[in-house]
């Protein structure tokens, strides 16, 4: 799927989760987005970024964190400026994890969970992890670089149960 003729530009990927019930340990979920280069577009990724980082050039920048989940809407959001990043890189995956710090928590433990992929007004993806509802981990998109080095867009979820260290080495992976 692909935004027009120019490609996908600049996307904003936004996450929301209610708070734990006030007796129980805090829900913390992390949008993560990964980057590969043309040479090894399924290998390490060339840098990952999350809540404690940026991308080296600020093309990917995360705007909004929270580790509760309180919040009105959506309290997480990374921006992604794909028309400015790199020619070398061709390929960039976008996730979702939970921490996994006071015993195993899926998606399935969260209520109102879900994400929104927007490229300005346009909606690209909305989903609520219902078809990864056993994972702790998942990934959400995967933006291309075509012959044009315009950028695509391809909706991609897909479970996986690992902590956040696991899943940026993974997250990347051939289906």
């Amino acid at each position: 799927m692909n935004s027009g003729k120019q490609g996908v530009k600049k996307v904003e990927v936004r996450l929301k989760w209610d708070p734990s019930p006030w007796n129980q340990p805090p829900h913390h979920l992390d949008i993560i987005a990964a980057t590969y280069a043309a040479d090894a577009p399924y290998g390490e990724p060339v840098y990952t970024v999350h809540f404690d980082s940026r991308s080296p050039d600020g093309t990917i920048n995360m705007n909004r964190h929270s580790q509760t989940g309180q919040g009105f809407g959506y309290v997480e959001v990374m921006t992604l400026e794909l028309d400015r990043l790199a020619r070398s890189f061709v390929r960039v995956v976008v996730g979702v994890v939970i921490h996994q710090n006071r015993g195993r928590k899926t998606f399935s433990d969260l209520t109102n969970a879900g994400v929104l992929v927007v490229e300005g007004y346009e909606e690209l993806l909305q989903d609520d992890f219902a078809r990864v509802f056993a994972s702790t981990a998942t990934t959400v998109a995967e933006f291309t670089r075509d012959a044009s080095a315009a950028w695509d867009y391809h909706e991609m979820i897909r479970g996986f149960d690992s902590d956040p260290v696991v899943f940026t080495a993974e997250m990347g992976s051939a289906p």
